[in-house]
């Protein structure tokens, strides 16, 4: 098979290769020097949309509706948009072989491409029940959501088992929107993860209590502190019943599980640094290899904020590592110096009419203000991290845009607060006058 020869390659089609493609417009891209390759069907798009609107009963989203760079209220990127800029986006091609030393990717189907820089954005994998050996974890109708595809499976689902019984596997990210998606849906769900908390990487058992109070108002059924551990099937080869550890047996039309997520770098092992489970890079995302660059969920970074090296799993860090890294290749290339990428962690989430907001660390003591209580018409309430009587983080649910900016402000300024009971007392407050 021929070779194709790029100047530049993104690796991976997911928001980072769409939010780069972006950045190298902006900076000045010849027809024919970038490519990306990707192993889905589909031109890059939004992920966070597949575990909310994508699954609504009524005015759901469809593509081409979230193609990046919507998410951030940026211009839509159809496919012809592509054709347009001369960047080439090939589909459906899964690459089985990087060799770097030879600037290579191979394909399945053996096709060679030859890149000058290569991009890696090749995101996350879910973790799978199947990986543990947990029995009858390959029955129909056990999901798990990370592409369109998958959604797409489960969206007909839903259709097939109206009404039925869902069994949620996990109580982090995943599970939460898709407790919610699947409610909304009219589905009778449980939710079973082993920590004492949902969110635990995250929440404080106080901000945990909120939402597992709201989740069960609206009938969902949370079962804490213990695991699945087999599925049964019908003669249909679909799941049936979910097996927990501490001995109950869940009745199930439909499983999902989420219970984390891997960074892809099993193609560049022994070719790069790595460090934290990620691609070892600079604060501009370039990697021990200077021809390749990683950026998104597969990166570990200088945290400048902390002064410490993280990997950081999060839409907002795909696309803004992703623009840093195209803003460092060419600002190579033009002689002209280029910031350090200066990261505030920010995380969201958005389920029924909830919506929340973090910024920051999530380290220190904590305290925990305003109105928490699930049966309220209109909760509104936060939390702050204490470190070295500084305010470090702040998670605020049901804030304004403008709360939300002042909660941000709060984790990078990080002022002091030597009281926490005062703390408390002021509540929003304290961050609204930053």
């Amino acid at each position: 098979m021929a070779e194709k020869i790029f100047k530049y390659v993104i690796l991976g089609g997911g928001v980072a290769a769409g939010y780069a493609a972006r950045e190298f417009a902006k900076q000045g891209v010849q027809p024919g020097e970038l490519a990306i390759i990707s192993k889905e069907a589909v031109a890059p798009y939004e992920r966070p949309a597949l575990s909310k609107a994508y699954l609504f009963p009524e005015g759901a989203a469809r593509l081409p509706g979230f193609h990046v760079c919507v998410g951030s209220g940026g211009e839509r990127l159809l496919p012809e948009w592509y054709k347009e800029k001369g960047i080439e986006l090939i589909l459906s091609t899964e690459i089985v072989k990087a060799d770097l030393p030879a600037n290579t990717l191979v394909s399945a189907t053996g096709e060679t491409f030859k890149y000058q820089i290569l991009i890696i954005a090749t995101g996350s994998t879910v973790i799978k029940l199947t990986d543990f050996g947990v029995q009858g974890a390959d029955a129909k109708n056990i999901f798990y959501l990370r592409e369109i595809d998958d959604a797409d499976k489960l969206v007909e689902a839903i259709k097939a088992k109206k009404n039925g019984k869902a069994v949620i596997v996990g109580g982090g990210y995943i599970g939460l929107e898709l407790g919610a998606a699947l409610k909304i849906n009219n589905l009778d769900v449980s939710m079973v993860y082993p920590e004492p908390w949902c969110m635990p990487r995250l929440f404080t058992s106080g901000i945990a209590a909120f939402y597992e109070g709201y989740y069960a108002n609206k009938g969902i059924k949370i079962i804490k502190g213990t695991v699945a551990v087999g599925f049964t099937s019908n003669s249909n080869g679909e799941v049936k019943e979910v097996q927990l550890k501490d001995g109950r047996v869940l009745e199930a039309d439909i499983v999902v599980v989420g219970v984390g997520g891997r960074p892809l770098t099993a193609l560049f092992k022994g070719q790069v640094e790595e460090e934290k489970g990620g691609i070892k890079t600079d604060a501009f995302f370039k990697t021990s290899v200077p021809t390749v660059y990683a950026v998104g969920d597969v990166a570990t970074f200088p945290l400048k904020l902390y002064n410490e090296l993280r990997r950081v799993e999060h839409v907002d860090h795909a696309r803004k590592s992703a623009e840093q890294a195209v803003k460092a290749i060419k600002g190579l290339e033009k002689g002209q110096s280029v910031d350090e990428y200066d990261y505030l962690p920010y995380f969201y989430s958005r389920s029924f009419d909830l919506a929340w907001q973090f910024y920051g660390d999530n380290v220190g003591d904590t305290v925990l203000f305003g109105d928490n209580n699930p049966q309220s018409p209109k909760p509104k309430f936060g939390s702050y991290w204490i470190k070295d009587g500084k305010v470090v983080g702040a998670f605020l649910e049901g804030g304004s845009a403008e709360e939300n900016q002042a909660i941000a402000k709060v984790a990078k300024l990080q002022p002091k607060a030597e009281n926490l009971d005062a703390l408390t007392k002021e509540g929003l407050a304290f961050a609204c006058k930053i």
